[in-house]
């Protein structure tokens, strides 16, 4: 068996994190995750003008001013690759709600209902899209409105701590994502040192999060993603869920390196992971959470770059509504 196969029998649903239709078809993933960034550079090839064609067209039959159609393309773009992706995998595809909307909660749930709208207008329902929402609190509490008013399954991204973890799976959020290799960046900057695999704070990071999560029963799913090397992915091996990248899954695909399972959830109940609440605490959150120097500077840096490539992508699609 490949590696891939292997971390796929260790109970683990294997995901892709691309926005390349040929890419995600070829290793057979469960689900498949987009984001600004993953789009901007689909974007970019020459086998997706159509789509963003066909969305321009749409955003251009909205009426309104310039930047109105501009916003109405790109959630159209967004939803043509999510219809793509759907017509590849069995599961779910995860779209993203702006960044911009990181701190307004009614935002985000407007939008994100905005975007199932545009689903459903061709067909495809609800219970196959994942609402990505960046993990600040304003987020968690708009994915808890959505999951417990409208039964929309959220995936709540951009989440580096614990804190934000737990207050996700208080929020009742479907999935979380939890980033491995953004951890291990800023660590490996802090300390100016290298880290062997099961040294790793980021893995260290997920396996706190799952074990806490079957610790106490919470149902949401934990999706470890943003890997920077096969040897993050394999010692979380028996987790959830992995969102990993195409050259990742590649190395996976051609390895025969044996993948032995590193996670179960019925060895959580030895951790000693004390049992917190944030959901109804916003301030003990906020104090919790900053406390935490390298989650709150790569949650700032993480929103920002989403948001810049959205703005980016927009100017794509501006020069296009305009031609």
């Amino acid at each position: 068996m490949s590696s891939l196969d292997q971390l796929k029998a260790s109970g683990t649903t294997v995901v892709c994190d691309s926005g390349d239709f040929a890419t995600i078809a070829k290793y057979r993933p469960q689900d498949a995750t987009t984001n600004p960034s993953l789009i901007l550079a689909a974007s970019k090839k020459p086998e997706y003008a159509k789509l963003i064609d066909q969305a321009v067209a749409f955003g251009k039959s909205t009426g309104g001013d310039l930047d109105a159609q501009v916003d109405a393309t790109l959630d159209q773009l967004l939803v043509e690759f999510g219809k793509e992706i759907l017509n590849i995998v069995p599961g779910k595809v995860s779209t993203e709600v702006d960044a911009r909307f990181s701190f307004d909660t009614k935002a985000s749930v407007e939008k994100a209902l905005h975007i199932l709208e545009l689903y459903k207008k061709i067909g495809i329902s609800k219970d196959r899209i994942l609402i990505k929402i960046a993990s600040t609190w304003e987020g968690i509490k708009a994915a808890q409105i959505l999951q417990n008013e409208h039964g929309v399954n959220c995936n709540l991204t951009l989440m580096f701590s614990l804190e934000q973890a737990i207050a996700g799976a208080e929020a009742g959020a479907y999935l979380i994502s939890p980033f491995v290799g953004r951890i291990l960046d800023w660590y490996k900057a802090a300390t100016k040192k290298d880290y062997t695999a099961s040294e790793d704070p980021g893995v260290k990071s997920v396996q706190d999060i799952f074990n806490y999560y079957k610790k106490y029963g919470y149902k949401t799913i934990v999706m470890g993603a943003s890997f920077r090397n096969v040897g993050e992915i394999t010692e979380l091996a028996g987790c959830d869920y992995l969102t990993i990248s195409p050259n990742l899954l590649e190395d996976l695909y051609n390895s025969k390196e044996a993948v032995p399972k590193k996670l179960a959830s019925e060895n959580a109940h030895v951790v000693d992971l004390k049992k917190r609440s944030y959901i109804n605490d916003e301030a003990l959150f906020r104090f919790d959470f900053n406390e935490q120097q390298m989650a709150v500077e790569k949650l700032r840096e993480g929103i920002s770059k989403f948001a810049a490539d959205a703005v980016t992508l927009k100017d794509i699609l501006k020069e296009k509504i305009q031609a």
